[in-house]
């Protein structure tokens, strides 16, 4: 079967880490990318979860605030104020 090439761009201390840890595990950088192209293509999909951390506008609590803003809105419970309006209240 023939080969094709692929070059990768990774930090120095990345590729460093990912070899010895190939080496380790008795695999080759080579195979370890192999492997990881197949399962892609396999589960079409990446193999593995990938995250991030979460936004925290949909933290718990801040969803727990909007929830009960948007019942206040709701059921009339809202005072509506101009930018002037309220400029007017703080000078007095």
């Amino acid at each position: 079967m023939a080969l094709a090439s692929i070059n990768v761009r990774v930090e120095p201390e990345a590729k460093l880490q990912f070899e010895d840890f190939c080496n380790k595990i008795g695999m080759s950088m080579s195979t370890a990318i192999n492997v990881f192209i197949k399962a892609a293509l396999r589960e079409k999909k990446i193999p593995f979860e990938i995250t991030a951390e979460p936004d925290p506008f949909y933290s718990e609590e801040n969803m727990a605030r909007l929830e009960r803003s948007a019942k206040q809105i709701e059921s009339g419970r809202v005072v509506t104020k101009t930018i002037d309006e309220l400029q007017a209240m703080v000078d007095g």
